[in-house]
């Protein structure tokens, strides 16, 4: 117990300290929500194979600390690795010296206003001043007060109030200056970056690793391996403080077939150290999502049939209990010395809302009733609990309580055979003493484990202080406390606003999960706040288009039509536009897969012209006139002022119809969409028109409409 005790205190059997080292970032992968973080440090081999790592977050998961070693002797490996926090000191000249800014600054305002307070205070007395006559003696005449010191006692009051009034002002100004010196100081702080040392003591975290050789049998033996041999040890853990949303930078050349799409992305990390020069790499999977595969369980039709018990699952070992039979043996732990009064406390059974009936008077020679009766004394072999524990007793011949609340049982899912009999003796002792009807016992179910049991990475070891049913066996963590969004252990990123046309990347993934490194190494402040970060070139195809719907809007739009031509998809988020190295505006990029192709819009071309007409013609057919038909013409022409050829899209719409009285013919030569999209409906119809320099382009196009002659289309029979 004595080596045990030294080794949880970062000591080796000898009593001497464990060698602390630090250690260096060397890479980042920032997820969806979260980061993985590596660290590395060459150290010499230390006697006794334990040694310390320090630089770690504070506000990394325990649970996915890992270590290894990269290079050093053949053989050597980490066999254990226990995140230990050290309390550390720090001088007030290591303290930032923002904090200590704002601390003056808090206390100059605070300094200030009591100035200003007691100003108000001193107007208010001066303005409370009134001159009082003495007490007249009886029988003595009116006296009259003279009126030069009426005027004197004025001129007194006034000026002091406008001494006061002015030091007011002056006071008023001064505390103005004062809270926003504090306010942009106190902004300035939530900013900063919070890598440093923010309070006197703080809790840093490191990591204790016991390495193992070919040349020592044993981690703690006295043989010391050779101190000159050094090993490199990388250390991997996850911070949830850290997120990315893509963006971009497109610059194309009139004129050429292809431009530069830059990957520039946003990064925002508050994970208590600062991301100095690492090689950082983007990842669009979820860090905490399960990657165990789901179970199809198979339909069967017939008998039904018990479900068999779920393979990886076994009851407790028989004996359990023996293990913990020296530390029993030993004890209860002793308390903590408490400073101050200890209240005394006692466990009383609150009084029943409706009392208890008298019970009947006993037989001579029966037992006594036990204390789940009024009046009555417990015995040693009864339970100390049942059903509703606190409240009203079961009466005399009423129903049982039921077996799910009887006795505090351990839960289904650990319970052992032994339990379901003492619960089922439990039963039937109450159903004895109670004039109540002894059910058969039931068979015991077979143990049938949650979810929750079967998660072996999440389960965790009960101890030897957990209650007797618990201990030794594996069982769900308890529920922690989420971090507090400004304290020191970190925070969520989840409210942080998205830059403009900024989307989440699992929004855009889909379900494909993709990464990309970035070519130089990054430098990421742990400020909470968006850094961009150049990650790479990504080639594309671009060919600038028109697209014009003259039926809504006589306006030409430039687009530019984007082809990925790479086998790394191109995710949604805001794009820098620069054409002919001009800026031209930032668009929304929308998700572009490998091989797909999406249009951008980069706004209205004022060079190129649209105008449109529409024309109705309204006549009747057939030997009696018993059809309508509605000619509808359209008319478009298009000009082009650019000094280059373009090409235009103009698109048209057609009505559609579900009634067989009703014929739709068209007469132009437009197309239909190849896929229709929300841009495009089926009812759109589309015209490519190639205009040169200066080129004017003439389109006709139109469809008729043929109605019975008694009916009319609803609307009005004009569509345009």
């Amino acid at each position: 117990m004595d080596d045990q005790h030294r080794a949880e205190n970062g000591k080796r059997s000898d009593g001497t300290a464990v060698p602390a080292h630090p250690s260096v970032l060397d890479s980042v992968v920032v997820y969806a929500a979260g980061a993985v973080c590596r660290r590395r440090a060459r150290v010499a081999l230390p006697p006794g194979g334990r040694l310390r790592l320090t630089g770690l977050s504070q506000v990394l998961d325990g649970r996915s600390l890992r270590a290894r070693v990269l290079s050093g002797p053949p053989g050597t490996a980490v066999t254990e690795a226990r995140l230990e926090p050290v309390a550390e000191l720090r001088a007030p000249d290591e303290l930032p010296e923002l904090l200590s800014r704002l601390k003056d600054a808090r206390e100059h305002e605070s300094a200030v206003r009591e100035r200003q307070r007691l100003a108000f205070d001193a107007i208010a007395e001066t303005s409370a001043l009134r001159a009082v006559p003495p007490a007249r003696r009886k029988d003595e005449p009116l006296r009259r007060t003279p009126a030069d010191a009426w005027l004197e006692l004025a001129e007194f009051l006034d000026e002091r109030l406008t001494r006061l009034q002015l030091r007011v002002e002056e006071l008023t100004e001064e505390l103005e200056r004062a809270e926003h010196a504090t306010a942009t100081l106190t902004d300035l702080v939530e900013r900063a970056s919070t890598a440093g040392p923010t309070r006197p003591v703080e809790t840093s975290a490191t990591v204790l690793l016991t390495l193992t050789t070919p040349d020592t049998a044993a981690p703690a033996t006295d043989t010391a391996p050779d101190t000159d041999t050094e090993v490199d040890i990388e250390v991997e853990y996850g911070v949830p403080a850290a997120r990315w949303v893509p963006a971009y930078r497109l610059s194309y050349q009139q004129g050429s077939d292809t431009g530069q799409l830059v990957l520039r992305a946003s990064v925002a990390q508050r994970t208590g150290e600062d991301w100095t020069g690492v090689r950082l790499a983007l990842s669009t999977a979820d860090l905490d999502r399960r990657t165990d595969l789901p179970k199809l369980r198979s339909l069967r039709i017939g008998r039904s049939q018990p479900a068999p018990p779920p393979s990886g699952w076994r009851e407790p070992p028989a004996g359990l209990g023996d293990l913990f039979t020296g530390y029993d043996a030993v004890g209860p732990r002793p308390e903590p010395r408490r400073h101050g009064p200890v209240p005394v406390t006692a466990a009383v059974r609150p009084r029943p809302a409706h009392p208890a009936p008298p019970a009947a008077p006993a037989a001579p020679g029966a037992p006594r009733p036990s204390s789940g009766r009024p009046g009555g004394a417990r015995s040693a072999d009864e339970p100390l609990g049942f059903a509703g524990y606190g409240g009203p007793p079961p009466q005399p011949g009423g129903p049982l309580p039921p077996p799910a609340a009887a006795a505090a049982p351990a839960p289904p899912a650990r319970r052992s055979r032994a339990a379901h009999g003492a619960i089922e003796s439990t039963q039937v002792a109450f159903a004895a003493e109670y004039g109540g009807a002894a059910a058969p016992p039931a068979p015991p179910a077979p143990p049938a484990p949650d979810a929750t049991l079967l998660d072996y990475p999440s389960l965790v070891l009960a101890g030897p202080d957990e209650p007797a049913a618990r201990r030794g066996t594996l069982h769900p963590p308890a529920p922690t406390q989420p971090a507090s969004a400004t304290g020191a252990t970190g925070v969520a990123l989840t409210g942080l606003p998205l830059p403009r046309h900024a989307v989440p990347p699992r929004a855009s993934a889909g379900s494909f999960d993709h990464r990309f490194d970035a070519a130089a190494p990054a430098d990421i402040p742990s400020d909470g706040t968006w850094h961009t970060v150049t990650i790479g070139e990504i080639p594309v195809t671009v060919h600038p288009e028109y697209v014009t719907v003259p039926s809504v809007e006589e306006k030409v739009y430039g687009t530019l039509v984007l082809a990925n031509r790479t086998a790394q998809a191109v995710l949604a988020g805001p794009v820098e536009v620069t054409v002919d190295d001009e800026f031209l505006l930032t668009a929304a990029l929308p998700t572009l897969a490998p091989g797909g192709t999406r249009r951008l819009g980069i706004g209205v071309t004022e060079s190129v012209e649209v105008a449109r007409r529409t024309e109705l013609h309204e006549s009747t057919t057939g030997m009696l006139n018993t059809s309508t038909v509605l000619d509808h013409r359209v008319h478009v022409e298009l000009v082009n002022r650019l000094g280059h050829a373009v090409t235009v899209e103009v698109r048209e719409r057609v009505p559609v119809t579900s009634d067989t009285e009703i014929r739709i013919e068209e007469r132009a030569d437009w197309h239909a969409p190849a896929v229709p999209s929300p841009e495009c409906p089926p009812s759109s119809r589309l015209w490519r028109v190639e205009l040169p320099p200066g080129g004017r382009a003439e389109l006709d196009g139109g469809y008729q409409i043929k109605i019975p002659a008694g009916k009319a289309i609803v609307g009005g029979n004009r569509r345009n």
